[in-house]
């Protein structure tokens, strides 16, 4: 006989924990899912893994700006060092989030998530049944339908790699592309970045990607804007990309091709359809509080519910909005302007 949650959480990152834990605080039961390991990505695969590397990066351009005032010396950056590095802080996540759930009698579960009715998920067999369901299970890179996409490698990959290729190429011009061709190329890779648009960043300041540029041009990043990869080609000593630049064809030679073209919330594997789950343009449906507009069981927090920016702590918000409004009904609306604090909205909830 399947269990029955007051809330049940597909996905651990960092929407997930405030979610389960003030559910839990609350004294209702909760149960979390993920197939990979607990910790989501900002933990695992983004945010903190990635300032490790930069560290790094940030120690060698530190030495050569100093060159001549006051420092001398050879300073280069040891990848292998630099990953260990990395995973003195990755790897204890996921058993520390694994002992912070059971310490609160949140159950666990490993495994694919999928729904099998309104209220009904099914966990490689596995069955549970939810009073309200949050779905919390970050973003994925988005299909770009060219020829070799299987080919790319995921920023997740790039975090992971052993050694460090010698001819990088990033396909899209976003901010995963500007962070992992800096710090590869202070590591001291060949870096080329293929940028559809007319500049890399382009929901940044101009003048702030300006800048940018004249360093990637000073560290001898390669940006390519107006180009459009065509295919990925496997061969026997790495990848061809072949491109078109304002409609002139081109190629590039890489050990190593990574996609950084963007993401959306990761959905596919979830079965939405069998819980009545709409889906609009790759995203769902939701309401002002955050809620299915087809399911009012289910609402979505951070890069899953894609409604504020793409950053930790819109996921965390979001997820203090969800519980609120599912402990105290739908009252509460997200607030992305940073002009309101938790105290109002706690203030606001009790009048």
């Amino acid at each position: 006989m399947a269990r029955t949650y007051d809330l049940v959480i597909v996905g651990t990152g960092s929407a997930a924990m405030v979610a389960a834990m003030r559910m839990r605080s609350a004294g209702r039961s909760v149960a979390v899912i993920d197939f990979r390991p607990f910790g989501g990505t900002c933990a695992l695969r983004g945010c903190d893994p990635k300032k490790m590397l930069i560290a790094g990066a940030e120690a060698d351009d530190g030495v050569a700006r100093m060159r001549g005032h006051g420092v001398a010396g050879d300073v280069r950056i040891m990848w292998p060092e630099l990953i260990a590095f990395k995973r003195t802080f990755t790897d204890p996540i996921p058993q520390s989030r694994e002992h912070s759930y059971a310490e609160k009698g949140i159950d666990t579960f490993h495994g694919c998530a999928r729904f099998i009715g309104q209220n009904t998920l099914s966990i490689d067999g596995t069955t549970v049944e939810g009073r309200h369901f949050l779905i919390a299970a970050g973003a994925e890179p988005v299909k770009l339908r060219i020829s070799g996409e299987e080919h790319l490698a995921t920023s997740t990959d790039f975090l992971e790699l052993e050694n460090l290729p010698k001819r990088i190429v990033l396909v899209g011009g976003g901010y995963i592309a500007a962070e992992f061709s800096h710090i590869a190329a202070r590591a001291g890779a060949q870096v080329t970045v293929l940028q559809r648009g007319e500049r890399m960043l382009n929901h940044f300041d101009p003048d702030l990607v300006g800048w940018l540029m004249e360093k990637f041009r000073a560290i001898g990043i390669e940006v390519r804007t107006r180009t459009e990869v065509k295919v990925i080609e496997k061969t026997d000593s790495g990848f061809t990309v072949r491109s078109s630049t304002e409609g002139k064809p081109s190629t590039c030679e890489a050990d190593l091709v990574i996609h950084a073209a963007g993401r959306a919330p990761a959905l596919r594997a979830l079965n939405l359809d069998a819980a009545g789950i709409a889906v609009q343009n790759g995203r769902l449906r939701l309401n002002e509080f955050l809620q299915s507009v087809s399911n009012p069981a289910v609402y979505a927090a951070g890069d899953a519910a894609q409604a504020g920016p793409p950053l930790t702590p819109v996921s965390s918000h979001d997820a203090k909005i969800v519980v609120a409004n599912i402990l105290e009904g739908n009252r509460h609306r997200p607030n992305y302007l940073g002009d309101r604090t938790e105290r109002e909205m706690r203030a606001g909830a009790r009048s």
